[in-house]
């Protein structure tokens, strides 16, 4: 990669939604009991922003400030999104 080209600062999680790649600690995938324990405890701490627009949660994305965000891309998308460097 040149010294001109800058990565981009935002990873695109569907529906018009992004989260700041500098933020994102993990992408993990929505299915097991520990990952739903955590979407509950961030929303009833009011910590969880659901990017899902209605549609079935595919993947959790965790963050550095503790917020959990939903999002109805696989997370294999979204990590493949987030090594891009274009």
């Amino acid at each position: 990669m040149s010294k001109n080209m800058k990565v981009p600062m935002f990873i695109k999680i569907g529906f018009g939604n992004v989260v700041s790649r500098n933020r994102v600690v993990a992408v993990v995938s929505s299915g097991s009991s520990p990952i739903k324990r955590l979407r509950e405890t961030a929303r009833d701490d009011n910590r969880l922003i659901d990017a899902t627009e209605g549609r079935k949660t595919r993947s959790v994305i965790i963050t550095d400030s503790g917020h959990i965000v939903l999002s109805a891309l696989n997370s294999a998308t979204i990590i493949t999104r987030m090594e891009d460097k274009d």
